[in-house]
């Protein structure tokens, strides 16, 4: 259930974007979902980014922390994330929800509410030596329409996911 709702909320997102969310049924190559960003004339190219979802019930970022530490439970889903990318990138995107799956979400007044959020963190070229290695995840990275659309433009012009 997990699983769908973080499914779910990065669809939502991407929508805000403009862009679609095309989740992966078969875990391929660590790859969940695949953003498109449709050209903004019929003689562009289309932008695609690669992520991979996790979403966890045992990290509660402090609203003042400026990170939260994520522990991957296989060595092969941190690999395929640092590993170098020559053009498409990968995200991992983390998605922290209490423990009681009937807290997840509540309807307010105009609308529903998903209780935490999704933090995005892009990690190529980073190395650990763990098993399961630890990774930092900043707060400031808010998986929100905006910071997508940013993380696509940077993308597009070569430059750094992480800047």
């Amino acid at each position: 259930m997990m699983e769908q709702l973080q499914e779910g909320y990065v669809s939502s997102v991407a929508a805000s974007a403009g862009c679609s969310a095309e989740v992966i049924g078969k875990d391929t190559f660590g790859v969940d979902v695949q953003f498109i960003r449709p050209p903004a004339t019929h003689l562009e190219q289309e932008a695609l980014l690669f992520a991979q979802l996790k979403c966890t019930t045992q990290v509660t970022p402090a609203r003042d922390a400026k990170s939260f530490q994520y522990r991957f439970s296989k060595r092969e889903y941190f690999e395929g994330l640092a590993a170098p990318r020559s053009y498409l990138k990968k995200i991992l995107i983390v998605m922290t929800v209490p423990l009681e799956q009937l807290s997840w979400t509540e309807v307010v007044n105009g609308g529903l509410l998903v209780k935490r959020e999704c933090y995005w963190v892009h990690l190529e070229g980073k190395t650990s030596e763990l098993v399961k290695p630890v990774i930092d995840v900043p707060t400031e990275n808010l998986f929100e329409a905006n910071a997508l659309i940013r993380i696509m433009e940077r993308q597009d012009r070569g430059e750094s996911l992480d800047g």
